[in-house]
């Protein structure tokens, strides 16, 4: 009998595992496929991995900007993709030797749940059988595919995430259906090694959810570095190489030597038994509470299989508190100070409020902005780059409710808003507080004092 039995190894599931192994728990992880799942095999890391080559690429051909001269630069796209791969299976390996450290049982295998009696959970992998006190539910969610005539047909041209990963050789063209998060990371991407880039979105603007001000400032940098996009633009079929859509009422397309599909993804509910417990579905995902309980008994959801909020580090969240709360820890999961980051360059990273949804909520709120130069580092080291530091306050009481900031590293940065608007720190309380200097977190500070 298990303590705690957990479906699917991303980030959701392994640092469940982890921290109940770590607390004494009795603890099996099944994984059909990598440890890591679809984050560090598929997303995170290996996106990463290639945008920081571009952005060495992109620093090597600008490089006179900074009193460095170097002749002939030129990149190598096999040697990318293969550090990228051995970044991966250098991470997986991490993954690997946390479980053993903690003793947790790692099951390679596709899981599937049985049903329940008075014993426990019954999971099955291959012709084994495991009895579990506690189920944690970790499946992830997979790329989703709109129902538009030839987006579906199997070739080579149309890729997802997981394809594009997987290409041998640089596209001399590339059309991104959706300019989300994913679609403008590789968007970011293959405009630095040269690929001619078309971002077709449905929306009036890109990156949908982060703060507009920002999310048009670095659409505008990308169209200066030649990427096209077509914003309010509504895909009706794929043909071939071309993607067409309507815009203003008229029919148009655009054309890529590979097409990068990037709307967005669902939860995946289906193929493990999940409807031999009778868990409650919403909005495509498992229903969970604050403490990410089902409906169900010692049954717990956590990372994208809920639909609420599907990053890598919300995952980790849940999985968190799941897991406190069966070590006796009372803990809730909370949603108001998760943080947002693009991985473009320069980056975009936002926590908390944007003005979006405080005016949609009637929340009263002021607004103080700086650019990023007020920071020295930032301009010692972004030689003619431009970016800005947003902070929204509450009217009454002038309390932290939201930071954003383009401009790099602000993926780095972002952590201080994080714990600002977590422990409800006002203004007057940030003021008090040393900032190392010179760092570009300084523009944090700056921006508040010239509140």
């Amino acid at each position: 009998m298990y303590d705690l039995a957990i479906i699917g190894a991303g980030p959701a599931g392994y640092v469940a595992a982890e921290r109940a192994g770590a607390k004494g728990l009795k603890v099996v992880l099944f994984e059909k496929k990598e440890l890591g799942g679809v984050c560090l095999n598929e997303g995170c890391i290996p996106t990463k991995t290639l945008l920081y080559s571009a952005k060495v690429y992109d620093s090597a051909l600008t490089c006179t900007k900074y009193g460095v001269n170097a002749e002939a630069v030129s990149f190598d796209f096999g040697k990318m993709m293969s550090r990228k791969q051995k970044m991966v299976k250098k991470l997986v390996g991490g993954v690997k030797a946390k479980m053993k450290a903690h003793n947790v049982e790692t099951v390679r295998g596709a899981a599937y749940i049985e049903g329940r009696s008075h014993k426990g959970i019954e999971i099955t992998s291959g012709e084994e059988i495991f009895l579990a006190s506690n189920l944690l539910i970790c499946t992830g969610s997979e790329s989703f595919f709109p129902p538009i005539p030839g987006l579906g047909a199997s070739n080579d041209t149309i890729l997802t995430n997981r394809e594009i990963l997987e290409l041998k050789e640089k596209p001399e063209s590339l059309a991104i259906i959706g300019g989300g998060v994913i679609g403008m990371e590789f968007a970011s991407f293959f405009n630095s090694i040269g690929t001619k880039v078309t971002v077709v979105e449905m929306m009036g603007e890109i990156l949908t959810g982060m703060d507009v001000e920002m999310s048009t400032m670095l659409r505008k940098i990308y169209e200066k570095k030649g990427i096209t996009f077509h914003l309010s633009s509504k895909v009706i079929e794929v043909k071939g190489n071309e993607v067409i859509f309507e815009k203003e009422g008229k029919r148009e397309a655009v054309s890529g030597t590979k097409i990068l599909v990037s709307v967005g993804r669902k939860p995946v509910t289906g193929g493990f038994g999940l409807e031999n417990l009778s868990v409650e579905i919403m909005r495509g995902g498992i229903k969970v509470d604050n403490k990410m309980r089902t409906n169900i008994p010692n049954v717990f959801a956590a990372g994208d299989v809920t639909g609420f909020s599907l990053l890598a580090h919300t995952a980790s969240r849940e999985g968190e508190v799941v897991v406190n709360n069966l070590c006796g820890r009372e803990d809730t999961m909370r949603y108001n100070a998760i943080p947002g980051v693009v991985y473009t360059n320069p980056e975009i990273s936002g926590v908390g409020l944007t003005e979006e949804i405080a005016r949609a909520k009637k929340i009263d709120y002021k607004i103080t902005s700086l650019p990023m130069a007020y920071a020295g580092r930032f301009l010692v080291e972004n030689e003619g780059g431009s970016g800005l530091c947003k902070v929204l306050v509450g009217a009454e009481y002038g309390e932290v409710l939201g930071v954003h900031i383009l401009g790099n590293p602000s993926s780095e940065i972002i952590y201080g808003a994080c714990i600002a608007i977590e422990a409800e720190m006002t203004l007057k309380e940030m003021e008090e507080v040393v900032f190392p200097h010179p760092t570009v977190s300084e523009i944090f500070k700056e921006t508040i004092f010239a509140y």
